[in-house]
């Protein structure tokens, strides 16, 4: 595996998380009344979340105490 694959997978999902975040808040600066939608958008901003510290936490080394 390439060394720069994590750090470009990584660095793609926080931009796509950013996106999101930033999608978000313009919906409710807007007083946009699609609340699935809005829900949606949280659920897949929590999945990215989630897949980024996977990511993290597979590029650390466990350590032996």
């Amino acid at each position: 595996m390439n060394d720069d694959q994590p750090t470009e997978r990584l660095a793609a999902l926080r931009a796509a998380h950013r996106r999101l975040d930033e999608e978000i808040a313009a919906r409710i600066a807007a007083a946009d009344d699609d609340m699935l939608a809005l829900a949606r958008l949280k659920k897949q901003k929590l999945r990215l979340k989630d897949e980024i510290h996977l990511l993290l936490d597979d590029c650390t080394p466990d350590i032996i105490a």
